[in-house]
């Protein structure tokens, strides 16, 4: 059933309409507002109470999700059915995170791998070569988690981009480095072509790649053919999707960077989320609160952007991860069963960590004229920085701007006799807290935005698994390799192709 068809659809335009001329100051200063929308999971709070809603609003958004049987919907993914129709695939990432994966074959050869490489004292850097799901969400973990790494450095090369491999490699000692080709199909050119080069770079030096090189790949076969010693192959099941698949082999250098017992700490933060989607009534269930309050922006209040604001400088590709996760799984046009959708799905993701995002694009979201959602990612402690005494005063002046932020972006300033400096306020976000950036933690939150997203999805009846956008501007510059393809391309494609090939 499309979001437009559901019972609660008509009922909650007129709530919009209703509430449009509300102000967020005084919604957000009613009485029992804390009880009422705000939510706690063990250290993980969140804070709703900067949103356009209601006790009634609130209700009537439940019982939109009851309608669409998203509990049943969640069933599903739980029982690791062929949701994803498109592809006839079962999604099964949620299983990667529970107890009984550690006792698997699987699991034993990846932690054999890891920590044998992680002893190896004649090697200094780890390069993972990947893009997209391959590179976005192992690269933004590592990151987060600099405090619990090894003495190893791990870098990530993604762009097709030479300048990319060149640049993390200029300091490196070929006879030190080993490298992580991760590709579910091991036939994405990006990947493949910044493998082989990485491969004739250790050839350079008369080394043999089989020594130090292994693949992350859901095609074990083509690893093989391509060069890769089979037992330095780690694959996964097709039923993994890139953008859900970090917690899979595909997370091998984050594994790598923190050591297997912090990586377990990681996978069980996600299993934590996992048990409460699954299990957690919808009105007390956070992955579908925050669901719910997408679509209520999105298709009922209208706006169509939705920016996440980490006040974590180690989280600072996390607006990127997110970008992926929700774009690329609900930036659909038609339906689960193929018909064209007749409300718009997923807003457009974007962001910036913060204090850095407050000099950046936040005058234009105090006195721009369109209205933003926002996400304020907020640890409320900072793990030991190795600084002198005064850190901690620091880190107090970064909470501090976050919690203004939000309060100044919903409720404004105005001043009608000095117009440049009013601010109208009415901007609603949302507050995701919770205790320190530790893995275990870390994987909680990603796990959350995974839900929020796969919820999403399910409230608009699409298929949040595939991907098939991605395919088409991959087939055009394969035809551009061929002269003889040409033909389907403009002119000016054809002259800027002809200025490439031009001599002078």
């Amino acid at each position: 059933m499309q979001l437009t068809r559901n019972p609660y659809f008509e009922i909650l335009l007129k709530d919009a309409k209703e509430i449009s001329s509300a102000s967020l100051n005084d919604l957000m200063n009613q009485n029992n507002r804390v009880d009422d929308f705000c939510f706690s999971l063990d250290s993980l709070w969140v804070d709703i109470s900067r949103q356009f809603i209601t006790p009634t609003i609130f209700d009537n958004l439940a019982k939109l999700a009851e309608a669409s049987k998203i509990q049943e919907k969640f069933s599903a993914l739980a029982n690791c059915e062929p949701i994803n129709k498109t592809e006839n695939r079962p999604v099964i990432h949620t299983k990667l995170r529970q107890k009984e994966r550690f006792k698997s074959t699987e699991w034993q050869k990846l932690a054999s791998f890891c920590e044998q490489l992680r002893s190896n004292k004649d090697i200094h850097t780890i390069v993972n070569i990947g893009i997209g799901g391959s590179d976005l969400g192992p690269s933004m973990v590592t990151n987060a988690l600099k405090p619990f790494h090894g003495n190893q450095k791990i870098s990530f090369v993604s762009n097709v981009d030479p300048a990319d491999l060149s640049d993390n490699l200029i300091n490196c000692d070929p006879r030190k480095t080993f490298f992580l080709v991760t590709s579910k199909t091991f036939t994405t050119v990006e990947t493949l072509q910044n493998a082989t080069l990485a491969k004739n770079w250790l050839k350079q030096t008369n080394i043999n790649p089989r020594n130090q090189m292994a693949a992350i790949t859901a095609n074990p076969s083509k690893a093989i053919n391509w060069g890769i010693p089979k037992e330095n192959i780690f694959d996964f099941a097709h039923g993994i999707g890139g953008r859900y698949s970090l917690w899979s082999a595909v997370g091998l250098p984050i594994m790598i960077a923190i050591g297997c017992k912090n990586f377990i700490s990681f996978l069980e933060g996600a299993s934590k989320i996992d048990k409460h989607v699954f299990n957690t009534p919808t009105r007390n269930n956070i992955p579908i609160i925050l669901a719910l309050l997408r679509i209520w922006n999105r298709n009922f209040l209208n706006i169509p952007f939705h920016g996440i604001i980490p006040y974590d400088q180690r989280l600072s590709r996390f607006p990127s991860w997110a970008q992926q996760l929700e774009m690329e799984s609900n930036g659909k046009a038609v339906d689960i069963d193929s018909k064209k959708l007749e409300a718009l799905a997923s807003p457009l993701i974007w962001g910036e960590p913060g204090t850095n995002a407050q000099h950046s694009f936040f005058q234009y979201l105090h006195q721009g004229q369109e209205k933003q959602s926002l996400d304020f990612l907020i640890p409320r402690k900072a793990l030991e920085c190795k600084l002198p005494d005064g850190w901690q005063i620091s880190y107090q002046t970064l909470i501090f701007n976050a919690l203004a932020q939000a309060e100044a972006l919903a409720s404004g300033q105005e001043n009608k006799k000095e117009l440049h400096r009013n601010f109208r306020g009415g901007n609603v976000s949302t507050i995701i807290s919770w205790d320190t950036t530790d893995p275990f933690n870390l994987g909680s939150l990603l796990a959350l935005y995974e839900h929020v997203t796969i919820a999403s999805g399910y409230l608009w009846h699409i298929n949040s698994f595939d991907q098939w956008g991605v395919e088409l501007g991959k087939k055009r510059a394969l035809e551009l390799e061929n002269p003889d393809n040409h033909n389907g391309f403009s002119p000016a494609a054809k002259y800027f192709i002809s200025m490439l090939n031009s001599k002078n």
